[in-house]
């Protein structure tokens, strides 16, 4: 006497649960494939290549030997004053960036929201264009527009009466800041637009019907409700700062400029490695780079999920 098939199992066949695992498992393989090629296999090469150095051997006449070093290569990093400099110059930049970009784009992002707001599509395009510029691109367009002897924006400032050199060690900063909000305020105004629009229209309607005002729906109602976006953009863009280095690359090129070889710790890693040929300490400085992201993301991570317990 044969078994009858259990619920959800085909005769002869797998269950339902199986079959959904099978096929969770043939999607997500190549992201895991891609994954562990592109970012756990160079993470754990780099953990490698920080542990040696490279010295000469004997007098000098067999050429240099890579030896083992332990932790030899991040006392030299976090021994380098340029190194840790980089991080004042990273703490400054945070300190102007975060607060323009995460404002200015809550700020547009509601302003677009609003039912008094025309031509959405056109403004959430003309926002968006500047971040389909590459970076490279972008920094190069604002060098030019920078440069005193080219430069019309210059120019015009000059015959306002304004002089500000875009170059100098106290204009350096604001000018990298300018070229990220450019690329980056409206990729973030879009997520945060897209986030409005998810918010349930009653709610809004109910509140405007017991007669809150604009602004009262807008801190009351629409941000509480984006909150999971604001913490998602606010730790991409930490993590982003701390990748700082396009820009500054690009006007390190430019003549005159402030911004040295070693101005933030991605370009201190990149000297490293490419100027000094020591790929030790460049695999080193990396790696302390990618533990203060991975810290900052705990921390904010940790501060909005304790802010939400709490309200809860």
């Amino acid at each position: 006497m044969s078994t009858p098939p259990t619920s959800g199992t085909r005769p002869g066949g797998l269950s339902a649960k199986a079959r959904t695992r099978i096929a969770a498992g043939t999607f997500l393989t190549p992201f895991f494939v891609l994954f562990t090629v592109a970012m756990i296999i160079p993470v754990c090469y780099a953990l490698w290549l920080s542990l040696f150095t490279e010295k000469q051997s004997g007098l000098g006449f067999d050429g240099p030997r890579t030896v083992f070093d332990g932790l030899g290569n991040y006392a030299s990093a976090l021994g380098d004053q340029a190194f840790r400099d980089g991080f004042w110059v990273l703490l400054g930049y945070c300190a102007f960036y975060i607060p323009l970009m995460a404002g200015g784009a809550i700020v547009l992002a509601l302003l677009l929201d609003t039912a008094l707001a025309r031509a959405r599509r056109f403004f959430q395009l003309a926002l968006f264009l500047p971040h389909a510029i590459p970076g490279l691109i972008a920094a190069l367009i604002w060098i030019y527009l920078y440069t005193p002897q080219l430069s019309p924006v210059v120019k015009a400032m000059e015959s306002g009466g304004i002089g500000f050199d875009f170059f100098s060690s106290q204009g350096t900063l604001p000018s990298i800041v300018n070229i990220a909000l450019w690329e980056w305020l409206g990729y973030n105004v879009v997520i945060f637009y897209a986030a409005l629009q998810a918010v349930d229209r009653s709610l809004l309607e109910a509140a405007t019907v017991d007669g809150a005002g604009n602004w009262r729906i807008a801190f009351s109602i629409k941000l509480p409700l984006i909150r999971s976006s604001l913490v998602m953009v606010l730790l991409f863009t930490i993590i982003g700062s701390l990748q700082l280095f396009t820009e500054p690359l690009i006007l390190n090129r430019g003549s005159g400029s402030a911004v040295t070889s070693t101005w933030t710790p991605n370009m201190y890693a990149y000297s490293a490695a490419f100027e000094r040929n020591d790929y030790g300490l460049a695999a080193a400085a990396s790696v302390l780079i990618a533990l203060v992201a991975a810290a900052l993301s705990f921390v904010v991570t940790r501060f909005t999920n304790n802010r939400k317990e709490a309200r809860a």
